[in-house]
């Protein structure tokens, strides 16, 4: 299982190693305004799914918008520490 720490980790991994088959490379390729639309997209499948798909849909979409978060995170040059400090 991973953590939100090791998928940061291993996204960071993936956009130095700059794969072309890489969906996270793929994604820091098309910019900020692409990653942001992904982001507005996957927000509102977590409130659909909570809504109205229950908790395992709710759970899945949630992990997705982590995931492009982190890909905007990515794009900005963030660290995780960055974020923390305003938690």
């Amino acid at each position: 299982m991973k953590t939100f720490e090791s998928l940061f980790k291993e996204l960071g991994d993936k956009a130095v190693r700059k794969d072309p088959e890489s969906g996270t490379v793929r994604a820091l390729d098309a910019g900020k305004h692409a990653i942001g639309k992904k982001i507005i997209e996957e927000a509102a499948e977590v409130w659909m799914a909570a809504e109205y798909e229950g908790r395992e849909k709710t759970a899945e979409e949630i992990s997705q918008l982590l995931y492009h978060v982190q890909v905007m995170m990515l794009a900005c040059d963030l660290e995780l520490e960055d974020v923390y400090r305003y938690l």
